[in-house]
């Protein structure tokens, strides 16, 4: 098997989860490259997002390559790998039950890749496969927002939440962003119509509301119910939301982020169209991992942290 120009290496830097636990547990290796199997595509990695919690996902098959959602270039196909061929530019987000995206290649099932963005960088494309699904299923498959309806986006200047506020300007819905006061400017740049304190009351003028979509929990998502219209929904992807009295036919759902490629098609349409922008807080080397997963903790950042696989480009371009 080969790559564009040289041969694709036996072994590769990897960086690995050993045993649950904080960023301490991360460690660079070396390990064997992987082979793609049946319907799978080899990708080397140009870079891999990282989302903030998901160190305590693969508890139960460590060790693990965390970053599921990457960008980068196909170099090497399986059998019945359809029809991507080597140097195809890709994005995606994996199952989460599988190795990640944090190495210099990774294995990947080919019916979950779609072609990156050709308008933004590795790094930028990496950084919407998670999120982008998570505000695409949450406001069209769960929340079934149509174009002139109301709605509430809890985190609005959040990861899930800042794509959450694009698409529901994009589709024409009534946009209201709740974010803390200091993020209200950037809320509204994104394209909300109205902005509201996460504190707010929900009886103090919040109502009517057909669909809530919840990226943060807590107490906001616990006072949902009073600015929903009878009918509506509330769907978060942070927390169960509590039970509605039935006579108010709200419709409550929590849902688990799904790969899907169809939808990863539809978002890098709308980012080369300039519909969707998405942001990246910092750009770290793949050594600097523990950097970067411990960044990725740090409160009031502004968009995902980055692993740079190959230092082929820009961090700041997009």
């Amino acid at each position: 098997m080969g790559e564009i120009g040289k041969s694709i290496p036996t072994t590769m830097r990897a960086v690995r989860l050993h045993r649950a636990g904080g960023t301490e547990e991360l460690t660079l290796d070396r390990v064997d490259t992987p082979v793609p199997g049946s319907g799978e595509v080899l990708v080397r990695v140009h870079a891999a997002a990282i989302t903030r919690d998901e160190l305590d996902w693969p508890t139960d098959r460590l060790p693990a390559i965390p970053s599921y959602e990457y960008s980068g270039e196909v170099v090497a196909l399986g059998a019945y790998a359809g029809d991507w061929g080597p140097g195809d530019e890709v994005f995606t987000l994996c199952g989460f039950d599988r190795d990640g995206g944090a190495a210099d290649f990774t294995r990947v099932p080919a019916n979950v890749l779609a072609s990156k963005p050709r308008s933004i960088n590795h790094a930028h494309s990496a950084a919407i496969p998670l999120s982008g699904l998570s505000a695409w299923q949450g406001l069209f498959d769960h929340g079934k927002l149509e174009r002139g309806q109301r709605v509430l986006i809890h985190g609005a200047a959040g990861g899930v939440g800042h794509f959450a506020t694009q698409l529901a300007r994009w589709c024409d819905a009534y946009v209201i962003g709740s974010s803390s006061p200091g993020n209200f400017e950037m809320v509204r740049a994104f394209g909300a119509d109205e902005v509201i304190d996460y504190r707010s009351n929900f009886e103090d003028g919040i109502k009517d509301v057909d669909l809530v979509f919840d990226t943060v929990g807590g107490d906001a998502l616990e006072q949902s119910p009073k600015g929903v219209r009878a009918g509506g929904r509330i769907v978060s992807v942070a927390e169960e939301p509590r039970a509605v009295p039935p006579e108010r036919k709200i419709v409550s759902v929590y849902f688990v982020v799904e790969p899907r490629r169809e939808q990863l098609v539809e978002l890098a349409r709308l980012v080369d169209a300039g519909d969707l922008r998405p942001v990246v807080d910092s750009v770290f080397p793949l050594p600097e991992a523990r950097i970067a997963f411990e960044r990725s903790l740090t409160p009031g950042k502004h968009g995902k942290v980055v692993l740079r696989v190959v230092d082929d480009e820009a961090a700041g371009e997009g």
